[in-house]
């Protein structure tokens, strides 16, 4: 397939996003609390696009392996499926199945982790969440779905099915749907994947599934959603640039790996769940306990200052479905370049939302960069693109020396 699914449904996630939107206003006035915040929405996003952008390069690796092995299988092992719908439904099933134990040792192995931790670092749980992907992910867990390649499913079917798992995974991520009933005997739902995203310890490392909660069942990793999930992490990120959200957990693996005596315990560290410890510094620590009140981590910024990064933040969007929807017509050097432009666009909206001292000049540097890319971009791709991408960077350079920059605060909201 020319374009991966998941680009060309990113059109009906926005809208999807939008309809959510409009329910949680219309919540907020009876219960007085957001589902919805703009700094939390637009880091979850903003991890999106990076995991997008960096998939380009990262699916060269993934599915170039897969390829090689399933090549090998064939010439090898001489395993040849049948081409028919009941061995496409197979290779779905299989490759949840894949999934499931993908995401669990996803949980279950502090390096892992590191890849995974991104998606669970929002305190909100909305439809916005699902795009929160962790870009490295992919890298570390690109193995477990060799197998796959040994038996005998073509590339394009593994593709296929992946897309199609992790498209059936969009929806779940609501607080709009409640529980529903017979569905929730073998297929995830919303009811079950709050309680994954929820860190109340009785939540914590369950329901694991992708599309079929049977294999938590089937595992002993399931667990009913009883009280309402406190979302996040026990170490909160307390960042909204999207950039630190992927960066953060490698500098506290590697802080924890330097405090551990001994190289054999620094390896156990690696491949033990998240909590663990040698004896000599304490051994396991539990996850603490939640009281269903916990606060969340908030900056507020003047509201003019919110619409600048809004109107920015639509902008990188276009550019970004710029990108995908073009990959075809660019070289390497033309992707790494558009790329490397669009982790320092997030990257700079990040640093306004956290209310970071350097943020204006970053911004300011980005805009310059902006108007660069812009006369690049006409020379290669269409002459439009200069007054139209150049022209708002101008606009957007006088639009922000007039704005206040500072936070009002640093508040923690409830």
């Amino acid at each position: 397939m020319s374009i991966d699914p998941i680009v060309l449904s990113i059109p009906i996630f926005f809208l999807l996003i939008v309809v959510e939107v409009i329910w949680d206003a219309t919540q907020r006035r009876k219960s007085g609390k957001a589902r919805y915040r703009l700094n939390d929405a637009v880091a979850n996003i903003s991890c999106g696009i990076l995991d997008q952008v960096s998939g380009v390069f990262a699916k060269v690796f993934t599915v170039g392996m897969y390829t090689l092995v399933w090549y090998w299988g064939q010439d090898i092992i001489s395993l040849h499926i049948p081409s028919n719908i009941f061995m496409w439904a197979l290779c779905f099933v299989a490759v949840d199945f894949a999934y499931y134990w993908s995401h669990r040792l996803s949980h279950e192995v502090n390096l892992f982790w590191t890849g995974h931790v991104v998606h669970h670092q929002s305190e909100e749980y909305n439809l916005s969440v699902a795009l929160r992907q962790g870009a490295f992910q992919k890298l570390f867990m690109f193995w477990i779905y060799l197998p796959l390649a040994l038996l005998g499913f073509p590339p394009e079917w593994f593709l296929l099915s992946m897309a199609f798992n992790l498209l059936y995974q969009f929806w779940i991520h609501t607080e709009m749907i409640g529980k529903m009933g017979f569905l929730e005997l073998f297929m995830n739902t919303p009811s079950h994947h709050r309680v994954h995203h929820g860190r109340n310890p009785k939540y914590i490392d369950k329901n694991h599934a992708g599309v079929f909660i049977v294999w938590d069942k089937m595992f002993k990793t399931f667990q009913i959603e009883e009280e309402h999930p406190t979302y996040g992490i026990t170490s909160p990120l307390n960042s909204f640039n999207p950039v630190e959200a992927h960066t953060m957990p490698f500098q506290l693996l590697w802080a924890d790996v330097k405090s551990i005596p001994g190289l054999g315990d620094k390896l156990r560290y690696l491949i033990k769940p998240p909590g663990w410890y040698p004896a000599s510094l304490g051994g396991f620590k539990s996850p603490p306990p939640v009281s269903g009140k916990e606060k969340k981590f908030n900056i507020s910024l003047p509201i003019k200052l919110s619409y600048y990064i809004l109107v920015q933040y639509l902008a990188v969007l276009g550019l970004t479905s710029l990108f995908l929807f073009n990959l075809q017509n660019m070289d390497v050097t033309q992707k790494v370049i558009f790329t490397l432009y669009i982790v320092f666009y997030v990257m700079s909206l990040g640093s306004l939302f956290n209310g970071r001292r350097f943020a204006l000049a970053l911004e300011i540097i980005r805009l310059v960069l902006t108007i660069a890319l812009a006369v690049w971009l006409s020379d290669w791709f269409a002459s439009f693109l200069l007054p139209v991408i150049g022209g708002f960077a101008l606009l957007s350079l006088v639009w922000i020396f007039m704005l206040p920059t500072k936070p009002l605060k640093n508040e923690i909201l409830y």
